[in-house]
């Protein structure tokens, strides 16, 4: 079969993707977009002092006593499973058990003293909050799994909690909430027959985004190269790797769903959620909540 994936200009590189503060709170509501917003304005005496208010505003403002929560990943989320520690071991919340989402959120946990759990489809989640990689500002719809895995990190696994969690919590920095959404969308893939899986996609989206598979270790070419990665549920990563502006996550999603040969994919949408957006000027949170009961009239 021809080789039909879209390769870049040049094949030289490979795309793969505590400080004192002073709080004021200004509540607001906007119609906009149906999306429901609120600030928190803050005077941060240290720039990174913005992620780690977020995230102790995550535990603080939805984490209660009794509830079984997703722990995701990331920085943002490693400082809220400390923070969520401390509060337990402070005893200002009881009775809280962690499902983690990643090996990396299950040593946190651990080191913070939270008890544990694996998830399995009997557990009832009450709450996630996990970072993501990239937030579409219109809808909330996000993008996790550009990051490298590690060890047996799973996509599968940490949509799978975060989609099961009855509420779920992004915090993330302002940088990473966008208008305009550009960059990679992680799509695992059946690793049998996996050149016309890429092929499909490459031809759905021409002209639009590069597809390429993702390398076990260093730099490896669309193909994957020699030691293409295999997660640990036997499947291959293709990077689709948009060069301009994507028009609509969703629609994105609605599009690798239907593709033969696609088992995931690294984008989140159509699920309530709340964003928590960290900046040296405070933080503003979003929800969906009217704009996903509105859809389900």
């Amino acid at each position: 079969m021809a080789m039909a994936l879209a390769l870049p200009s040049s094949a030289s590189s490979f795309l793969s993707s505590s400080s004192s503060t002073t709080q004021k709170q200004a509540y607001f509501t906007s119609s906009r977009k149906s999306l429901h917003r609120f600030v928190i304005r803050s005077t941060l005496s240290d720039p990174s002092a913005a992620l780690f208010l977020a995230s102790k505003h995550a535990v603080d403002s939805y984490v209660k006593s009794g509830m079984v929560v997703g722990l995701g990943s990331g920085h943002a989320s490693a400082l809220a499973i400390h923070y969520l520690g401390q509060q337990l071991r402070a005893g200002t919340l009881k009775d809280v058990t962690g499902i983690p989402t990643c090996v990396g959120s299950a040593s946190e946990a651990a080191k913070a003293g939270i008890p544990l759990e694996q998830y399995d489809d009997s557990y009832k989640i009450d709450l996630a909050f996990d970072e993501a990689d990239i937030m579409e500002e219109e809808t909330l719809a996000a993008i996790i799994g550009r990051r490298k895995l590690q060890g047996d990190d799973s996509i599968i696994k940490e949509k799978t909690i975060l989609d099961a969690a009855d509420q779920l919590i992004f915090i993330i920095k302002e940088k990473q909430f966008k208008g305009s959404v550009e960059g990679s969308i992680p799509v695992l893939i059946k690793s049998v027959n996996w050149l016309e899986t890429a092929e499909e996609i490459d031809d759905l989206f021409l002209g639009d985004a590069e597809v390429w598979r993702r390398p076990a270790i260093g730099y490896a070419g669309p193909l994957g190269g020699d030691f293409p990665l295999v997660t640990k549920e036997g499947h291959n990563i293709l990077d689709v790797i948009f060069t301009s502006p994507i028009e609509s996550l969703a629609e994105v999603a609605k599009i690798l769903d239907q593709i033969d040969g696609v088992v995931e994919h690294g984008v989140i949408f159509r699920k309530q959620c709340t964003a928590i957006i960290a900046s040296e000027d405070g933080l503003q949170i979003v929800d969906n909540r009217v704009q996903m009961e509105s859809s389900n009239l």
